[in-house]
């Protein structure tokens, strides 16, 4: 059986490092898969080498920031750990996190993992190990023609985490639907969230999920909303309510860079997006249930750069470049908000694919305020990718000139060379990897 492993780390490996070099794509997935092949047992055996914890999260936007920030913490705090740095998050990819770091012996030298999940993958991955801590960010409408409604969602959640009775859940607690899960797994739970009025979000015309009580059916009532439907929330009806949170960010502040306090302690982060406010938030509480001190939190802070398209920068020539992930309503809400923040002049590229992976119903794009675009500050729209085409309609329907340019390069290159030195550039899930390669291609040829 030793053998066997070896064989399949090695395989991983080798795999990953070819498809990188040889074919430059990301291999992750290719690497779990074969290494499964080999030896169906690794991931079991693997994860059982972890010396202390493993945490695992959970949600529809912010797992791979909250997890790679958690990560990097626990990191600053001078433990060895496994994570699954490039968003590669069903089962092949989670199996390729754990080969990936054994070493040429086929074991693992680790204290603690950080494992992102996709949420219909936990069925697959928890009969190979049992989390520790399982982290819930939030649960927003997501790729329809491959999810489903959000309730099935709720449910494979459920019963996963029932599978792992012992398993400590850190659950955002400003979200009324994971806050339901986690009350009613029977899982225990810490509880995070931001329990003062940020933004007035009275104009807003996004959509709301989980409007009515999960427990009686009745409507909610919010005192106040941060976005979508994360707030301050009481059932009209019956005793569910937003509950205590145990980690409470205070002190908001969301300019040119981000900051809050939490346990009387303050933390500052040198991007935008109030959503990073939870993902920080997040990463932070899932450490302190873990029982560290995180002593070190800031340092990471000052020095984390977020990567795989998450907020990432870029330099081309004389531009700025901002490279972010937005796959759904709520999360290109959050993006229009990011780039709203930012007050100077700049250019936007949105790119848009409908593969397999994206989902493909791009009906969602019709939920998003694009027409909140008209108050940023833009310079120019131009849209890319497979559905160019309708995305450039859904711009016509907000009274927003675009250009087209289906080739993301060309578009890309076009805006450094006669944009205005500032550039979004906005992908969903399969533009992500594709665009970040050319993105690194042009940082060296410029």
């Amino acid at each position: 059986m030793r053998l066997r492993r070896m064989l399949a780390v090695w395989a991983a490996k080798i795999s990953e490092k070819a498809s990188v070099h040889i074919f430059h794509r990301q291999g992750v997935t290719w690497a779990g898969k074969i290494a499964l092949k080999i030896d169906p047992n690794i991931l079991k055996e693997l994860a059982g080498q972890v010396k202390k914890d493993i945490f695992i999260v959970c949600g529809t936007n912010g797992k791979t920031t909250t997890n790679n920030m958690l990560c990097a913490a626990l990191e600053k705090e001078g433990y060895r750990v496994v994570c699954n740095h490039t968003g590669s998050n069903m089962l092949n990819g989670v199996a390729a996190a754990f080969a990936l770091s054994a070493g040429p012996g086929g074991n693992l030298d680790a204290d603690y993992a950080c494992i992102e999940i996709d949420e219909a993958s936990t069925r697959r991955v928890f009969p190979h190990f049992k989390p520790d801590y399982m982290v819930l960010t939030n649960l927003f409408r997501d790729q329809l023609d491959r999810y489903g409604e959000i309730d099935i969602t709720m449910n494979i959640l459920k019963e996963v985490m029932q599978s792992a009775p012992e398993m400590k859940v850190i659950v955002n607690g400003d979200d009324a639907l994971f806050a339901y899960l986690a009350m009613d797994s029977g899982n225990p739970y810490i509880t995070y969230g931001i329990s003062e009025k940020v933004l007035d979000d009275k104009d807003s015309h996004e959509i709301r999920e989980g409007r009515f009580c999960k427990k009686c059916g009745a409507q909610l009532e919010y005192h106040f909303y941060h976005y979508s439907q994360l707030g301050d929330y009481v059932c009209t009806n019956c005793d569910f309510k937003r509950p205590e949170i145990q980690y409470d960010a205070s002190a908001i502040e969301l300019s040119d860079h981000l900051a809050f306090r939490v346990e009387g302690r303050r933390f500052e982060a040198n991007y935008k997006g109030f959503y990073n406010v939870y993902n920080i938030l997040a990463a932070y509480a899932a450490g302190r249930t873990g029982g560290l001190s995180l002593t070190h939190f800031q340092d990471m802070l000052s020095g984390f750069n977020p990567e795989n398209g998450r907020m990432e920068q870029f330099r081309l020539k004389d531009t700025k470049v901002v490279l972010n992930l937005a796959k759904n309503p709520a999360g290109f809400n959050q993006n229009i908000s990011a780039v709203m923040q930012d007050e100077t002049l700049k250019d936007v590229i949105i790119v848009i694919n409908d593969n397999a992976q994206d989902g493909t119903d791009v009906s969602w794009l019709w939920d998003v305020d694009f027409d909140r675009f008209k108050g940023a500050n833009v310079n120019s729209i131009t849209v890319s990718g497979i559905r160019c085409q309708d995305m450039r309609l859904r711009m016509k329907y907000v009274d927003i000139p675009s250009m087209l340019e289906a080739d993301v390069e060309k578009a890309i290159c076009e805006r450094v060379e006669n944009g205005c030195g500032n550039l979004y550039v906005l992908v969903n899930y399969t533009a992500l990897f594709s665009t970040r390669n050319v993105l690194k291609r042009l940082e060296g040829t410029y």
